[in-house]
């Protein structure tokens, strides 16, 4: 038996991450972790500095105490100076990770797709307001998502799908899914937003798995219906259950990555459920939050160099 084990230790990694990384921080971070129960027993330096990141992991051990606390302890720290600081138990699933989901808008994309339609269609204030309700869980998503739908009857198809050159790919997307295909991890889009976004992004990123709705069209007009079942908080949970199974991936070796309030119960289910970017409810709740990288920073939550990396992307 392992000598901290005996001694009813666990492991943990602690990881300092930002646009730079300052030793402020980390001196500080290993601080608040010790007041918490964890020693930090090593420090490896993760990037380089060629992906414009400044990344520290930090190896800790001993019984940790009051996390939720803590995350909020570290929140308060970072926030100032731009710098995110995760805290995650040291396992063999945390290295080995297989299966990746995320959300689609505002987090693999710079933007809302059913916002941006509804600005075509000149009700943008009022669909912006309805989304915004939503994420932050005010409202339940199903309700928003019909309203929002309903608003758009008689936006012409041909405008739709202007869309797909319009709204931009996340920062360091490209590069967080080139080294996950040269891992061999697979990786699945689960969305509230539609298909044809996400099937775009599925020649574009080499998505695995794409599950979002459907935005109907009648003689070439959007035509404001819904068709169930629609992709919600529930059944993100429900479709990465299944996706998981049918991959054969246990789902301590899933990680989950959203924004908003319909996110959470993928981001519970996951071993690794991180809220990027995301609204105050998500960061609040979510084990993890990724707030100032783009979505490549995720590489270094899985203990990757940037020496990694530049051996997997093209």
């Amino acid at each position: 038996m392992d000598v901290t084990e005996s001694l009813g230790k666990e492991q943990y990694v602690v990881t300092v991450l930002g646009r730079t990384a300052p030793e402020t921080v980390v001196v500080a971070a290993t601080a608040l972790v010790a007041e918490h129960g964890l020693t930090v027993t090593a420090r490896r330096q993760l990037s380089d500095g060629s992906a414009g990141y400044g990344a520290v992991e930090l190896a800790a051990e001993g019984l940790l105490r009051n996390q939720p606390q803590l995350r909020l302890r570290l929140r308060e720290l970072v926030d100032q100076v731009g710098v995110d600081v995760a805290v995650q138990r040291e396992t063999a699933a945390r290295r080995n990770r297989r299966l990746f989901f995320f959300d689609m808008d505002s987090t693999l994309i710079q933007g809302e797709v059913i916002d941006e339609l509804a600005k075509m269609a000149g009700v943008g204030d009022q669909v912006v307001a309805i989304t915004a309700s939503a994420m932050r869980g005010e409202i339940q998503f199903q309700e928003s998502f019909r309203r929002r739908v309903g608003l758009l009857k008689g936006l012409p198809e041909a405008r739709v799908y202007e869309l797909l050159d319009r709204i931009p790919l996340m920062e360091g997307a490209e590069r967080l899914f080139q080294a996950l295909a040269g891992l061999g991890v697979k990786t699945a889009v689960l969305s509230g937003g539609f298909t044809f976004f996400g099937e775009s992004l599925r020649g574009r990123l080499g998505v695995d798995h794409v599950f979002a709705n459907v935005l109907e069209f009648r003689d070439g007009l959007v035509t404001g219906e819904v068709n169930s079942p629609i992709v919600d908080g529930a059944r993100k949970a429900k479709l990465l259950r299944e996706i998981a199974q049918h991959e054969g991936v246990a789902l301590d070796q899933v990680v989950a990555v959203g924004d908003g309030a319909n996110d959470l119960p993928m981001l519970a289910l996951a071993g690794l459920g991180v809220a990027f970017h995301a609204k105050p409810l998500v960061r609040a709740t979510a084990p993890v939050s990724l707030n100032h990288l783009g979505l490549d920073g995720l590489l270094y939550l899985l203990g990757m160099t940037d020496g990694d990396v530049r051996g997997l992307v093209r």
